[in-house]
């Protein structure tokens, strides 16, 4: 049993599908406190900042804690959660036809390991249609996704090619997490 750091249901999603048995016990670290613009360093100091405030609140003397955070990017340009319906559509334009990357950063720790890992994504996508766009800022389900991007979801008939393990781009790379832990 492994104590999920991360109020993200997809992140759940990716232990349960895996039989990996946690509980869930986000925290609430304000990524608007980091300044820095490079995706790597970002990713890193956010999943920092949520490992730090939940190690102090749980340890993992109980049972193993487990933090992760994911950003996009596409053309340059770190692209975090959309704040609105404009931004959303200004991210999603960005990456329609173009290469986006998903960094996904974890830390796991329990009484005898310590895993820190970032993992990358890059996805090739087609020009997503500009209906389906609306469509999809529509239902809400861009909101609270890095890049305002759902790979298993809305951007699934887009991709021509990617490199890298689907888990990582869903916010947690399942596959470096079991062969750490198992």
């Amino acid at each position: 049993m492994i104590r999920l750091g991360s109020n993200s249901p997809t992140r759940a999603l990716i232990l349960k599908t895996h039989n990996i048995d946690f509980i869930q016990n986000g925290g609430d670290f304000d990524e608007d406190t980091i300044k820095t613009t490079n995706p790597k360093s970002f990713v890193y100091e956010a999943t920092l900042g949520k490992y730090k405030e939940l190690f102090s609140k749980y340890g993992c003397e109980d049972m193993p804690l487990l933090v992760a955070d994911s950003v996009v990017t596409s053309q340059g340009e770190l692209l975090r959660k959309a704040k609105d319906e404009n931004d959303a559509r200004r991210m999603l334009e960005l990456q329609s036809g173009s290469e986006t990357s998903v960094i996904t950063c974890m830390i796991f720790k329990s009484q005898k390991k310590e895993i820190i890992d970032i993992s990358i994504t890059t996805y090739i996508f087609e020009k997503f249609d500009k209906n389906h766009i609306e469509e999809y800022i529509k239902s809400g389900e861009c909101f609270g996704k890095a890049g305002a991007i759902m790979v298993e979801g809305f951007c699934k008939p887009y991709i021509k090619r990617v490199k890298g393990y689907e888990s990582t781009a869903m916010g947690l790379c399942v596959e470096k997490l079991k062969e750490g832990i198992l």
